[in-house]
């Protein structure tokens, strides 16, 4: 039983950290924390078989914490998930769909003014008070794809479809509007 343990525990652990790690949304991440789980199982076998009393230790409480993991991804953040996904579904087949999650703004599709790609939304930033859409964050590829380049674009320069962002501006507009920093964004535009 430790010979197999000492597979699956390595190769669980290291499927579980790219499914929490990739990010693609609560069942996958709930997911990732049943392979952990699965995982650290495998590592408390392996310390049971091996007399290791810190191997023991570490992946019980692990256990404990992949299991909380479950229950927030897998429950509480699934559910939520699903609820906004029902109303984006149900507006879908209305006569004028309206909505969409402010959740999944983040890797939305952008069109230049053409209607040809542009790039990808990264985040959409809403003023306090008013609760308005400020800015949206646009990511566009350079370089061959290796690197991106992000630009503040304002929202009266924005239509928001269901699907996808649609820029009110020709792609030489937007390719000047100065690029930012990822960690260094402004607070108004």
């Amino acid at each position: 039983m430790t010979n197999i343990a000492e597979w699956i525990a390595p190769i669980a652990t290291m499927i579980a950290a790219m499914m929490t790690a990739v990010n693609l949304g609560a069942r996958v991440t709930g997911w990732g924390f049943v392979v952990f789980t699965i995982g650290s199982v495998a590592w408390t076998t392996v310390g049971l078989g091996s007399g290791q009393v810190s191997l023991i230790a570490a992946n019980g409480f692990l256990t404990f914490v992949n299991l909380v993991g479950i229950w927030r991804w897998l429950g509480r953040q699934r559910a939520y998930e699903d609820g906004g996904r029902s109303a984006k579904v149900a507006s879908r087949r209305a006569s004028s769909p309206t909505l969409f999650t402010a959740t999944g703004i983040a890797g939305m599709p952008v069109l230049d003014g053409d209607n040809k790609p542009l790039g990808k939304t990264v985040e959409a930033l809403i003023e306090c008070r008013s609760g308005a859409v400020s800015y949206v964050v646009v990511a566009t590829t350079v370089a061959a794809g290796i690197a991106e380049q992000l630009r503040p674009v304002p929202r009266d320069a924005i239509v928001f479809e269901c699907d996808q962002l649609v820029l009110l501006m020709p792609r030489d507009a937007f390719e000047a509007i100065v690029p930012i920093t990822p960690d260094s964004w402004p607070t108004s535009i």
